[in-house]
């Protein structure tokens, strides 16, 4: 990783920063203080699905790793950074075509899936947490099972969750988005919420993927719209947590330095958030450059 560069692919973490419905938030305090005390001292709690965070096997999977039996080469590796923001929108269902007709998928790869949803995230300036939590686009087993097949490392989405969000708990706790999205689909795949999302596929990416190793870090965002449709080693750092169903984690990409400052170059041309990243929805001409980049098949 000699004279490696590093872009951010984590969302800011603060008092904010909502965790997955019902989970619990962060909170913080001061324990102690420099007067009179010498030094300032914090207690945090919170769950460990807020901000950026890998989803670990025992989750949802009782024999699966802890997160502390996740290897350096599982969580650093090379692979690919998708947008399908293009064609997967409110309630949309994304498939593996749309994926591999954006970007090449190599055996063992990463996959970050860029639905666009990140201009969303409690730290952008078009914030909107229902809008991010409820309505972002997710997979059916169709893209499980591909995703099985390709062997990949582990995924990661710029939303609320790996899995369609009617495909969770969600469908009970948001009756009226549940209605909203059971009319989408009828509209768009003639079938209604309970015909597409039957019993047996209830939140797939977690049940049915974990057995299999293949976990997912929800939450992403940072500059991913610097990276969109390319290839870039990719980097998830949650705790070494003994026993840790899943972690809060810092996910990056690695560049060498010719590419770094021509990221910098175009971040220096950018709108950006109150923490200094690409502002997704005030940068369309970087989500127009990466269609434009988009393979053709």
């Amino acid at each position: 990783m000699k004279d490696m560069k590093v872009i951010d692919l984590s969302i800011p973490l603060g008092i904010g920063t909502p965790p997955w419905p019902t989970y619990e938030p962060l909170e913080v305090k001061y324990f102690k203080r420099l007067a009179p005390n010498g030094a300032n001292g914090q207690l945090v709690t919170h769950s460990n699905h807020i901000g950026t965070h890998l989803d670990g096997e025992i989750h949802f999977y009782t024999p699966g790793k802890d997160i502390a039996s996740l290897d350096m080469d599982f969580l650093v590796h090379e692979g690919v950074i998708v947008d399908l923001s293009d064609v997967a929108g409110e309630y949309d269902v994304y498939t593996s075509q749309m994926i591999e007709d954006r970007v090449e998928v190599k055996e063992g790869d990463i996959l970050i899936i860029s639905t666009g949803y990140h201009q969303y995230s409690w730290d952008q300036p078009t914030a909107d947490e229902v809008t991010y939590m409820v309505k972002h686009p997710g997979p059916d087993r169709e893209f499980a099972e591909w995703a099985k097949k390709k062997k990949l490392r582990w995924i990661g989405v710029d939303c609320g969750s790996a899995d369609h969000p009617m495909n969770t708990k969600i469908r009970d706790w948001m009756p009226r988005n549940a209605a909203e999205c059971d009319a989408h689909f009828k509209k768009k795949y003639g079938k209604g919420l309970t015909e597409v999302f039957t019993d047996d596929k209830y939140q797939l990416m977690h049940l049915e993927m974990f057995p299999h190793g293949i976990v997912h870090a929800e939450c992403i965002g940072g500059d991913i719209d610097l990276l969109l449709n390319q290839r870039v080693t990719i980097g998830c750092f949650p705790w070494r947590f003994v026993d840790g169903e899943s972690s809060i984690a810092r996910i990056v990409a690695f560049v060498d330095e010719a590419r770094y400052q021509e990221l910098m170059e175009k971040k220096s041309r950018c709108e950006l958030t109150k923490f200094g990243d690409v502002a997704r929805a005030r940068n369309q001409w970087l989500v127009d450059e990466a269609r434009q980049r988009a393979r053709k098949s």
